[in-house]
């Protein structure tokens, strides 16, 4: 079914658990399951669609689906390397939006398990190879037969490559309908707007660099009421650590559930996904510690 076994999981010790519980940190013990994640999701996109075990899917919409995989487990293998001394959190917070996206998205195609929506995904992103390419053909063209630039003539050529790896026409991709906003696949995916709001909108505050983002990472009052820029000294925190694996392991649980064809297939996948997703629950449990206990006033 696959080339490689699945990974192990993280053993902690008590002796880790009990260092975590007398400082109240446990960057630690959610850094080693955050990983392990990462791992794991590596291993669901490489899992062959050639094996006797996956239903009949389309190549282009296989290949949709084990990208987007492989992009979120990239992604959080690059904030290990970020952040294994505890830092750059300015910038594991900027990927973790990116990975929310690819996981939401995976998700939903898995759910939606239609040919129109896999062909507005595809088409979605190629819309610019398109216009980029009508920009340089008319550039060529008003040079009136004067010749293609190098440049010009590399570029076209990527253009060309993209757009005949997904099997579309030109017509095909410009005509296409955009694609429904997050908003809109976290409701169908029966998630609450709380979701939207946390994973997506405050998210994209590291994305664009809004007020928030630049008050929470990159700029300090260092007690003279005038805002500094800020030492490069913004943890990783430790909810990241938690919620995007999470994330990552219900995309794993779609993932799985779409593409095998027995329930005999299905079943023990997805009990893995769902052991892991309690132990990192579990643990979360001694994190949030009074978190939702009722505030005596705020």
């Amino acid at each position: 079914m696959a080339e490689h076994e699945v990974p192990e999981p993280p053993r902690i010790s008590a002796e880790d658990l009990a260092k975590c519980r007398e400082s109240g940190d446990y960057c630690l013990v959610f850094f080693e399951w955050y990983k392990f994640v990462g791992a794991l999701c590596n291993f669901f996109a490489r899992i062959s669609q050639d094996s006797p075990a996956i239903r009949t899917i389309e190549p282009l919409h296989y290949s949709v689906l084990i990208g987007l995989l492989n992009r979120c487990s990239r992604l959080m293998l690059s904030n290990v390397a970020l952040s294994h001394n505890g830092l750059f959190g300015e910038t594991t917070a900027l990927i973790d939006r990116c990975i929310f996206e690819s996981c939401v998205k995976a998700a939903w195609l898995c759910l939606s398990d239609s040919k129109e929506m896999f062909t507005r995904f595809v088409a979605d992103g190629l819309k610019t190879e398109l216009e980029l390419k009508d920009q340089i053909e008319a550039k060529i063209a008003a040079r009136a037969g004067n010749g293609v630039l190098e440049i010009e003539k590399r570029m076209l050529s990527s253009i060309s490559r993209h757009l005949r790896s997904s099997g579309l026409a030109d017509q095909e991709i410009a005509t296409a309908k955009k694609l429904p906003d997050l908003a809109a696949m976290l409701d169908a995916l029966g998630q609450h707007r709380l979701t939207y709001v946390v994973g997506q909108r405050l998210g994209s505050h590291h994305v664009h660099g809004t007020w928030p983002s630049l008050r929470m990472h990159y700029l300090e009052d260092k007690g003279d009421g005038v805002l500094q820029p800020r030492d490069h000294d913004c943890a990783t925190h430790v909810n990241q650590y938690i919620m995007v694996p999470l994330v990552v392991l219900d995309a794993m649980r779609s993932f799985v559930t779409f593409i095998f064809q027995s329930q005999d297939d299905i079943e023990p996948m997805v009990g893995l996904v769902e052991s892991v997703i309690g132990e990192i629950q579990t643990l979360n449990e001694e994190v949030i510690g009074r978190d939702f206990t009722v505030a005596e006033k705020i």
